[in-house]
């Protein structure tokens, strides 16, 4: 990682070699297997499959998952998610609540996480198939633990509220990258209306939490600016790790970030007073999830 700011890398000179330390472990333990019948048995979709995660093999391995509502595709096409886009994507299924509740329980969740696509087709971007999808978990599964990694519903705090009246134990909005890069990373969304739909949940009482990405072309001043910003709207977990590009469509990686940034850049963050910092390579916004709850 650069130390001072720089303009950003030419996008398509040089493919960076991934190092030997970056290496991913497959699952292949009964639990996989179980994990992996349970979510297609009922038609579900996860992140952790659409967004090709790292820890796929290690979290199914455990019984754990990141479902995704709201369908398969995203009406967004930021660049460096494998999620599938489109202008039309199918409507809503009514019964995926349920499927998701039930899927939550037969895999004996003691905490699960829900994120979604975004769904700028609708006139409520989905914010109310997200109310009723912590609703049919909590009915379903009291005991669970609810962590929701949720859109910006288009910078409208009202629809930020609806989610906010169902109490999940976690809200998290991912800022996903530093100010400089955000209008070449993502789609439609903004630094600004990010940092504001994360100090809506923090005024809340939840806590908030968001993530981010490293191998960008970011400097680590700008990675210290973003936590600054953070914080002061209020965010107390945040997660980063390593930005993998999931096919030659999406951006190139500049940079593979090495474990010892990482731990450094944790321990600025703790400096700085977030609570709890999930910092590594293959580090994403649902790994080890369960710990930010019990912080």
């Amino acid at each position: 990682m650069q130390q001072e700011t720089a303009a950003p890398k030419a996008r398509n000179v040089v493919r960076v070699r991934k190092p030997e330390w970056l290496k991913i472990r497959l699952g292949d333990n009964a639990t996989f297997t179980d994990t992996k019948q349970t979510i297609e048995g009922h038609g579900l979709n996860t992140i952790c499959h659409s967004g090709r995660c790292p820890n796929q093999g290690e979290c199914w391995s455990a019984g754990t998952a990141t479902f995704m509502i709201g369908g398969a595709v995203c009406t967004r096409a930021c660049r460096f998610c494998n999620t599938l886009s489109g202008k039309n994507p199918a409507a809503l299924d009514p019964l995926e609540p349920l499927k998701v509740a039930q899927s939550i329980k037969k895999m004996e969740l003691r905490h699960a996480v829900i994120t979604s696509v975004d769904r700028d087709d609708l006139p409520d971007y989905g914010a109310q198939h997200w109310v009723e999808t912590i609703e049919a978990i909590k009915r379903t599964t009291p005991e669970v633990t609810i962590e929701v990694l949720i859109p910006d519903f288009n910078g409208h705090l009202d629809l930020v509220d609806k989610i906010i009246a169902c109490q999940p134990k976690i809200i998290s909005h991912n800022l996903e990258t530093i100010r400089r890069l955000t209008p070449e990373v993502r789609h439609v969304a903004t630094y600004e209306t990010s940092l504001s739909v994360l100090e809506r949940i923090a005024a809340s009482g939840i806590p908030a939490k968001t993530g981010i990405m490293l191998g960008l072309g970011e400097t680590e001043d700008e990675v210290l600016e973003l936590m600054d910003d953070a914080r002061a709207r209020g965010v107390s977990i945040m997660t980063i790790g390593q930005y993998l590009q999931p096919t030659r469509r999406h951006l190139p990686v500049v940079e593979y970030i090495h474990p010892k940034q990482f731990a450094r850049l944790r321990t600025l963050g703790l400096e700085k007073g977030l609570r709890h910092i999930e910092s590594g390579p293959l580090v994403r916004s649902s790994y080890h999830a369960e710990r930010h709850v019990l912080d």
